[in-house]
């Protein structure tokens, strides 16, 4: 893994930059960084490679926007994440690459396109389940399930999660601290699931620290960029960012 080209050496840097803006802007562009890590990198293998970027990427944004989180939201989205986990740390251990790509890819396009389609029936439906004291919700556990899923699999929660909170109408620091919390807390949660699949390697790690200079200069950029960022301009960004990022996991797949 570390006798890698040039070529190979700078699309996983722009990858693990794409991981600083993603945590610390918009975090659809998470997945534009698992395309590249998988462009270079078998899907099974980067998974686990990228799993600690991803959990250095989330300290950055922690430090960051911690005082900002919706702890009612998290609270009805976390109870579906653990089952999500464990069905795709199952669907890990059968299924081959493509079919982990493709299933990741067809998942965030029908949540992602959905919302664009039914956008005021979704709003209002997540208005309606808002959950007294942080209940969970019908809609909640689907995306917690969909994220834990996701996530597991691929490393590519982000879009799902964004369109999740979005629906619920969250200013933008507000968004932001909610999801560093999130992905935070999940991203531990799938350390000793990753290590038992064996998909956490020592060239992993040594991989990962050579990168993180790239991620903390992306997130600085978006931690720059957001003060600059209207919510309409942020919401289409990040729904572009998802739709992409789904639509190049599917022909790729």
């Amino acid at each position: 893994m570390l006798g890698l080209s040039a070529l190979a050496w700078l699309v996983l840097a722009a990858g693990a930059a794409l991981v600083g803006v993603a945590k610390t802007a918009v975090s659809g562009a998470g997945a534009l960084a698992v395309v590249l890590f998988v462009a270079v990198l078998p899907a099974r293998e980067s998974t686990g490679t990228l799993l600690p970027l991803l959990l250095v990427g989330d300290l950055v944004a922690l430090a960051v926007y911690r005082r900002h989180a919706d702890w009612a939201v998290l609270a009805r989205v976390l109870p579906g994440v653990v089952p999500g986990l464990l069905l795709g740390a199952w669907f890990l251990g059968v299924a081959g690459d493509g079919t982990v790509q493709l299933a990741i890819g067809v998942l965030l396009l029908v949540l992602l396109v959905g919302q664009l389609l039914a956008g005021p029936r979704l709003q209002a439906m997540a208005a309606s389940e808002a959950g007294p004291g942080g209940a969970p919700t019908a809609l909640a556990l689907a995306a917690g399930v969909g994220a834990g899923f996701a996530t597991m699999t691929a490393n590519a929660a982000g879009p799902l999660m964004t369109g999740y909170l979005l629906l619920l109408g969250l200013p933008v620091l507000g968004f932001l601290g909610t999801v560093a919390w999130f992905f935070f807390l999940v991203n531990l949660a799938k350390l000793p699931l990753s290590s038992g699949l064996g998909l956490i390697t020592r060239d992993g790690l040594l991989l990962d620290l050579a990168l993180v200079p790239a991620l903390l200069l992306g997130a600085w950029a978006g931690v720059h960029a957001i003060r600059r960022v209207d919510r309409g301009t942020f919401e289409r960004v990040a729904l572009a960012a998802g739709i992409m990022s789904a639509g190049v996991l599917v022909v790729t797949a």
